[in-house]
């Protein structure tokens, strides 16, 4: 005879395996609005990340803790019967502080040679801190014509950034790790 308890964990074991991925929810952060074209010179990026607003996140910006999204870029050249090409690498950050003495946001751009923007009011702050516009990805003369390719992309929008066991210290930083899935874009140059 199986003790009760046992038969309660097989069975827990058989509803829900480990590993089980269940559909994602509205909720989950996830990119939206993504957009590859052209200017006269490069191959543009453009993407917004949504459902980042969480109490948690305001809560460790407004206590002096800066909020940090990573942003993962991957281009290569897809070849039939041959490895692909990778082309281009990037990452860069989107970095917001609050300044607590003149109450106003600081945006920090690494993509645009760490350009710095002030925001009155978070929601003006995080509508930019979401977004990738215009993103130089790579040279037009580095691609060649007819052939196809594809971008990777994903973000990381927040990571554990105190020293040694701080974050055990501020328990709203540790209950905190969002990020994108990879996406994957095709597309023929």
């Amino acid at each position: 005879m199986i003790h009760p308890i046992l038969k309660m964990l097989l069975f827990s074991l058989i509803l829900f395996p480990a590993g089980a991925s269940f559909a994602k929810s509205e909720q989950d952060v996830q990119f939206r609005d993504i957009t590859i074209t052209t200017s006269s010179s490069h191959l543009l990026l453009f993407g917004v990340v949504s459902n980042t607003k969480h109490k948690e996140l305001e809560q460790a910006l407004h206590s002096g803790i800066p909020m940090r999204f990573t942003f993962f870029v991957e281009l290569s050249h897809t070849r039939n019967n041959w490895m692909d090409e990778e082309l281009v690498e990037l990452e860069f950050t989107h970095t917001l502080k609050y300044d607590t003495l003149k109450e106003h946001y600081q945006l920090e751009l690494e993509e645009q040679k760490n350009r710095t923007f002030t925001y009155a009011n978070l929601d003006e702050a995080m509508t930019v801190m979401n977004e990738i516009n215009g993103l130089k990805v790579i040279e037009l003369t580095e691609l060649q014509a007819d052939n196809a390719y594809e971008i990777r992309l994903k973000a990381e929008l927040f990571q554990k950034t105190l020293p040694m066991n701080l974050h055990y210290i501020v328990p709203f930083i540790s209950m905190l790790n969002l990020e994108t899935d990879w996406i994957t874009i095709e597309f023929t140059y």
